[in-house]
């Protein structure tokens, strides 16, 4: 790898400029890096962040990450030169043509694509210099950094389990996004879209993503006696995992593994339950569907009106080949919601399903086709 930042200091591309850090930036970097949001997702930044530290970043820390290898770029508006945030490299791995890339934006720049610009302009510069392979890290939580990353063309590779360490002096997980110097220019693709709109309906019921603010409704769902005995294997899920499934549901979505959405009742704006599609199956165009609802919305065709939005979504919106769901044997009112919006049962799994106190259950299969009526 050879060195990306030898002769030219100044990158202009995607309507950004990077240069070096000067001490004009000074008020400017103080008052990003005091940002909350910027605060919550750098756990390394001093706190309070003071005119100090912005000195010291850019008279010591900045030049000492172009001495090792590194980056450290003021990312500016190319015609006022106003500070707009800051992209650079670290952990540079020369011997394998690596290295990691990060940014932050301040909270005026926000909204302008000024992190995916930024990021693509620092990429094909490093790669154009010798890079092979840039490494891009997110919280799980933090979707929007998880977009930025895969409109600057990178593609998730999985998690790194407790790699970095947190404010509260605890771990956190991070999420491994890549992009190669011979990936194909543009977004990376992705398998789940984003909903139309944010949303689906029927008039009668609204689905949306699943989200932080749905923690105690999906916690209350999932605690129901009569959810619990159908869950798999049967038990309510403790409130830190609710937790940590709401934080991470977008990321989820974004990775392409599992699209949960909340189901609410359009009239009142009230939550009825939760839906899921598990893209189980990508490779052969199939997905697997679930959905849970408290009690006092049932028996009202509420979950056949969410399981159709879904499945049409599935088809029209993915393009999938197919769509499954199990159940418990004993689970009628799932079975009869699965027919009347077109599946069609397809047998019996033995023992296919952990249940309770180390025994196992049967699963009854149900599939639906893009070609099969819906009812």
């Amino acid at each position: 790898m050879t060195d990306p930042h030898r002769g030219e200091q100044r990158i202009e591309a995607h309507g950004v400029c990077l240069r070096p850090f000067h001490l004009g930036d000074v008020d400017d970097v103080a008052a990003g890096c005091a940002d909350p949001l910027v605060q919550r997702f750098l756990d390394g930044l001093p706190d309070p962040y003071t005119e100090a530290d912005a000195r010291w970043w850019i008279t010591e820390g900045a030049p000492a990450a172009f001495a090792g290898g590194g980056a450290a770029y003021a990312v500016v508006d190319p015609v006022t030169d106003r500070l707009l945030g800051t992209v650079g490299l670290n952990n540079p791995v020369p011997q394998r043509g690596q290295a990691e890339i990060g940014y932050w934006v301040a909270p005026w720049a926000r909204g302008r694509g000024v992190a995916t610009a930024a990021t693509r302009a620092l990429s094909e510069h490093v790669f154009a210099s010798g890079t092979i392979r840039l490494e891009l890290l997110t919280r799980v939580e933090n979707a929007a950094s998880q977009r930025v990353a895969l409109a600057a063309g990178f593609r998730p590779e999985g998690v790194r389990r407790s790699a970095t360490p947190a404010r509260d002096g605890g771990r956190r997980d991070l999420l491994v996004w890549v992009r190669l110097a011979d990936d194909p220019p543009g977004p990376a693709e992705r398998p789940l879209p984003d909903l139309p709109d944010g949303r689906l309906t029927d008039g009668v019921i609204v689905l949306r993503r699943l989200g932080p603010d749905d923690v105690e409704q999906t916690y209350r769902l999932h605690s129901d006696p009569e959810v619990v005995a159908s869950r798999v294997p049967p038990g309510a899920p403790p409130l830190a995992e609710v937790e940590r499934r709401c934080l991470g549901a977008e990321s989820q979505w974004l990775v392409g593994t599992a699209a949960a959405m909340t189901i609410l009742d359009a009239a009142s704006g009230d939550f009825v339950g939760n839906c899921t599609l598990v893209h189980d199956q990508p490779a052969s165009g199939q997905a697997m569907l679930g959905y849970s609802l408290l009690p006092r919305w049932r028996r009202r065709g509420y979950a056949t009106r969410a399981v159709r939005l879904v499945t049409r979504w599935g088809f029209d919106h993915i393009g999938l080949s197919r769509l499954w769901a199990g159940t418990l044997p004993s689970n009628l009112a799932s079975q009869r919601v699965l027919e009347k919006a077109g599946f069609k049962r397809e047998g019996l799994l033995r023992g296919r399903l952990p249940g309770a106190a180390g025994s196992r259950a049967d699963s009854t299969v149900y599939g639906l086709l893009p070609t099969d009526p819906t009812g």
